[in-house]
């Protein structure tokens, strides 16, 4: 996703190139897994209304056990001191009523099951989404609800496992006033009108998602077939007020697409809508239904905004991070695919640009936080995460190895990463153990350096020429407490060449018949610190 503060972002170009970290009272705490279980499937049954911000939910949740239990936790809010939050009145399985209580975040079900068997039971509950589901009125003042759910922000209003590591399909049944239109993952393959002026959608998702994308939309939408991408249907989903803009801009997800699908791999879902939204950040990558702030018809700045959010629909949902400190996999993909995508449309001149911007971000963040990528310091308030480590960082760690392995093997091994976690979770250490395979080469160092430790290498570069020798001399002294290992490129009088540096200090002499021009990873290779000085 992009992130976004409460106030309204000038343009999506600064948001796609400055994270804003929000510190808010969202239910984004501790991430409590649950081993002993692995939900399959969901069916979640909502009903909404005009009146009240009540809803009422019925959740169908197919459990496979791997260990034998007598009780079980999935998570939900209770209804705290405010009125916010769930509370559930009967759990059955096969109609057999069982026992249960509420904590404040997880309901316990006193449920026996055995090792692999395979249980479903049926939640009935009620109560105002504390969180979660967003429940406002959009900027012309008409009433919509959302869901919100990053990073585990869905219990506020779904009984779940709410983790990235448990992934399940779902279906969405809504009942809500018939003059909505709702979107939600997959497919729609129901919708019929009720009495009292009520109408029922249903929409189902065959694919496995965890928590953090699985969402509703429902407001007073037009809505646009764009087209197909091969079998693919694209459609736009925005206010009607939004219509003539929404249409138009959001149309660019047609070429964004098919990009990505010959790079990485088919596209896991069977169809993509964009959605104007109010969603709390600049764009949310819900799987197939992906939700953009409500000033993005008409911002500059939406094709990057949307090649980043279809760029998660490959990385963060279909290969999903197995827990929020490996983030990077998710945001820092989506990142550097963009700028891919937009350096194969608009040329190698802006994949520079765009990267010299993001080493700006990273080395200021830096200064301020020096943690490293996978950062397993983070236990809660996982919104911390969004920020350039994750997002620009992560990004200039798949460039950098993209330049150490060639396009060739860059590219086989993104692939061959698509498709072996397509539908389920990876870490940092999966992807290196495919693109080892994948390159033939020990990336355990590469990895170690940019990945897991903290902060960059900051170069104190001293060069001069000798007329006598007709030799440049380089001094490379590497500033920072941590030496780091790499290739550092340098023009000299039109012609390139590569340097290993891994000491604290490297001296280099290149030959060069006069003074020379200098020019320090002239084609933005490295993400490091420069200070380059002529000595004499």
């Amino acid at each position: 996703m992009i992130k976004k503060n409460s106030v309204i972002l000038k343009s999506i170009k600064s948001a796609v190139q400055t994270i804003f970290i929000l510190f808010c009272a969202f239910s984004a705490t501790a991430q409590i897994q649950f081993p002993a279980i692995d939900v399959q499937h969901y069916k979640f049954a909502i009903q909404l209304n005009d009146e009240n911000d009540t809803i009422k939910g019925q959740a169908t949740v197919s459990i496979k056990f791997l260990k034998d239990l007598t009780a079980f936790p999935l998570n939900l809010v209770k209804k705290n001191t405010a009125g916010k939050g769930m509370v559930v009145s009967e759990i059955t399985e096969e109609g057999k009523t069982i026992t249960f209580s509420q904590d404040s975040d997880v309901v316990n079900i006193n449920a026996t099951a055995t090792a692999n068997s395979l249980h479903s039971y049926t939640i009935n509950y009620l109560g105002i989404p504390a969180d979660g589901l967003i429940i406002s009125k959009n900027e012309f003042g008409h009433r919509t609800f959302f869901g919100d759910n990053w990073p585990n922000r869905a219990h506020n209003w779904l009984p779940c496992a709410d983790y990235p590591a448990d992934k399940a399909q779902v279906e969405f049944i809504v009942t809500a006033p018939d003059h909505y239109q709702v979107v939600a993952n997959g497919l729609k393959t129901e919708e019929k009108p009720l009495p009292n002026h009520l109408k029922l959608t249903h929409w189902k998702e065959t694919t496995q998602l965890p928590t953090k994308v699985m969402v509703i939309g429902v407001a007073d939408f037009a809505i646009d077939h764009t087209g197909d991408v091969g079998k693919i249907p694209v459609y736009t989903y925005v206010f009607p007020e939004s219509k003539d803009a929404g249409f138009k801009s959001y149309a660019v997800a047609k070429e964004i697409l098919p990009f990505y699908i010959k790079k990485i791999g088919p596209f896991a879902y069977e169809k993509l809508a964009n959605v104007q939204s109010k969603t709390i950040f600049g764009g949310m990558e819900n799987a197939s239904a992906i939700f953009y702030y409500e000033k993005s018809v008409d911002s500059k700045g939406i094709e990057e905004l949307m090649a980043h959010e279809i760029a998660h629909q490959w990385f963060g949902d279909a290969a999903s991070e197995k827990s929020f400190a490996h983030l990077w996999l998710s945001e820092g993909f989506a990142t550097y695919m963009t700028n891919l995508y937009l350096e194969n449309k608009y040329g190698p001149d802006t994949l520079q640009k765009r990267m010299k911007a993001d080493r700006l971000t990273v080395l200021k963040f830096e200064k301020r936080r020096a943690t490293p990528v996978v950062d397993t310091s983070v236990k809660d308030n996982f919104m911390q995460m969004l920020n350039a480590n994750s997002y620009q960082k992560g990004s200039w760690v798949l460039h950098m190895l993209r330049r150490k392995l060639g396009d060739t093997l860059f590219w086989k091994g993104i692939r061959n990463y698509y498709a072996k976690y397509d539908g389920s979770n990876a870490n940092t250490d999966d992807l290196r153990h495919v693109m080892e395979l994948a390159s033939g080469q020990n990336l355990q160092q590469f990895f170690n350096q940019w990945l897991y430790t903290p902060g960059h290498p900051q170069l104190g570069i001293t060069w001069k020429y000798d007329a006598a020798k007709a030799v440049v001399e380089l001094n490379i002294t590497q500033k920072q407490n941590t030496l780091f290992e790499f290739p550092l490129e340098v023009n000299v009088q039109g012609q390139l060449h590569t340097i290993d540096v891994k000491d604290k200090n490297t001296v280099v002499q290149i030959p060069a018949k006069a003074t020379p021009s200098i020019a320090i990873d002239p084609n933005v290779n490295l993400l490091a610190g420069f200070e380059v000085t002529e000595g004499n």
